[in-house]
């Protein structure tokens, strides 16, 4: 999935990493002050840290400020300084999971380019593996990096591992953000074959969550590979009705509706959805898909005069 994001404009937190949250505001127009005031003392855009009564600093204290700095960076977009402090916190303490986790998602984030899906210079699925691996070496109970660890595993087509990986998450009321593990576990599902039990799943991530746009595309997509038309129609028109830029500029979901409503002979609604995927982003692999679909189409017919 795509999306075109302004230039200059905050990065989204990964969803379901809500420790993200506390770092507090994102800095005016991306800089980094040279000091803000931090529990338990100052804190510095140089990785200085909070210091103890006499005067030292501990590693402890070093490693939360670097990954203070990291969220911060990875607020303005800036991942590979967000990944360079996120990886000082953790060589100054490995125990601090949070600062795994977020590397790990840097790694993801380094997977998302458009263009070059899974394929950039710095994609690196198994260095995202191994981190939010150490993360969980850390705390078993650590919800967020078991479903972090359960999408990486995904992109690197290891459904059955995780699914493995999710069971305990799907069966864990206390977690904040279930609908996000049954949207992963539906989605390892069809992926690895299992529709039905999929459509179970994502079903289930949109009863929590009536406006997960994502968890409806993946379920428009596991209708599709049933064959089932019509109802991946609805479900994709469900998500992109959901009123949120990121679900509007969910390119691959107008891509999936143009080839539902072209498999029913509805050309013209899917002449407009593969317009408005082209729009979005014309060079990402998905566009150029949605380019060709274009191509492909005889022309519309001439307004009578």
């Amino acid at each position: 999935m795509t999306a075109g994001r302004a230039c200059g404009t905050p990065e989204p937190l990964p969803q379901g990493v809500a420790f993200l949250q506390r770092s507090g505001p994102i800095r005016k127009l991306g800089i980094l002050f040279s000091a803000v005031v931090a529990a338990g003392g100052a804190f510095c855009a140089t990785g200085c840290a909070p210091a103890t009564g006499n005067g030292v600093h501990s590693p402890e204290q070093q490693s939360e400020a670097q990954f203070r700095l990291a969220v911060e960076y990875y607020k303005v977009s800036n991942f590979r300084l967000a990944l360079e402090s996120a990886r000082k916190a953790v060589e100054l303490n490995d125990q601090n999971k949070d600062a795994l986790l977020l590397a790990s998602s840097i790694y993801m984030r380094f997977c998302s380019d458009p263009v070059q899906p899974l394929r950039g210079p710095d994609c690196k699925l198994s260095e995202a593996e191994k981190y939010a691996r150490l993360a969980l070496k850390v705390d078993d109970h650590y919800r967020d990096a078991r479903n972090s660890l359960a999408a990486v595993l995904i992109e690197e087509r290891k459904y059955d591992e995780a699914i493995t990986t999710l069971d305990p998450l799907v069966n864990d009321p206390a977690y904040e953000q279930i609908h996000l593990a049954f949207g992963n576990l539906g989605w390892a599902q069809v992926l690895g074959g299992r529709i039905d039990k999929g459509i179970e799943s994502l079903s289930k991530a949109i009863a929590l969550s009536p406006r997960f746009c994502v968890g409806l595309y993946r379920l428009g997509i596991a209708y599709e590979k049933k064959k089932d038309l019509a109802q991946a129609e609805a479900s994709l028109s469900r998500a992109l009705a959901v009123t949120d830029p990121g679900c509007q500029a969910l390119q691959d979901a107008w891509w999936a509706r143009a080839r539902v409503r072209l498999g029913q002979g509805k050309h013209d609604l899917a002449r407009t959805d593969l317009e408005k995927c082209r729009d979005l982003y014309a060079e990402s692999e998905t566009g150029k898909s949605c380019v060709a679909g274009l191509a492909a189409m005889p022309a519309p017919d001439a307004p009578q005069q």
